[in-house]
This record gives C-alpha cells, structure tokens and sequence, in this order.
C-alpha cells in the first residue's frame, strides 16, 4: 500500500469532497415526512372520533369542515392556508366549538392523524 502525501491544498479539497458525499448519503436515505412522522393507517383509526364532525370523503361540511383534499386547498376555514404546521396548531389548540386534541391524543397519535389527513 503506497502512503501518498497531499499538500494542505489538496486535502482540503479531498476533504470537503468527502464530507459533501457524505452529507448526500444522508439526505438520500432520510425518510419522507409522512413515514417519518407518522402512519397513514393507524391515522385512520385515530381519524374515527373525528368523522362525529368532519367528513374524510367529502368537503361537505358535517358539524366541522368537510376534509377531503385539505392540503390541496387555498385556504382553512380560519383563513391560514393549511401547511402541515397550520392544521398541527389547529388539531393541538382546537377552536370554533372543536376541542385541542393538544392534551388527548399522544404525539404519535397526532403524528399518525397528521399521516391519514395528508392521503384524503
């Protein structure tokens, strides 16, 4: 095996080389948002307390909004545009006669919700 001596330049080079590579790497094998924090199915089954007030097949409102296609609106009925953040705020602190769920659901609970809202 040969020893081979690089001036600072060039290690600089080679380094800078092999920590982009490995930043790459680990972009590449991150996990989409949705699988990362939560799954669709066990989303579903949380989503049953929620379908007393809110339709998942439909935007026709029940007691609350309908939900098909929420991420693809322009706008909530509060008038944020519904970002992943904006309808976490709104599941967490509730309002306009529907509880925050902040308190009774746990976190992988909601993650999990999060997951189903975003196939409807």
């Amino acid at each position: 095996m040969a020893i081979v001596k690089l001036d600072s330049m060039k290690k600089s080079v080679v380094l800078s080389i092999g920590a982009a590579s490995l930043l790459t790497l680990s972009l590449v094998s991150l996990p989409s948002s949705a699988a990362q924090n939560g799954k669709a199915d066990k989303g579903k089954e949380v989503f049953e307390q929620c379908s007393v007030c809110h339709n998942s097949d439909s935007d026709e409102k029940k007691m609350g909004p309908g939900l098909k296609g929420l991420f693809m609106k322009e706008k909530m009925q509060n008038g944020k545009k519904p970002t992943e953040e904006n309808v976490r705020s709104l599941i967490n602190a509730g309002g306009n006669g529907m509880p925050g769920y902040e308190e009774l659901l746990s976190k992988e609970e909601r993650d999990d919700l999060m997951a189903y809202l975003k196939t409807l």
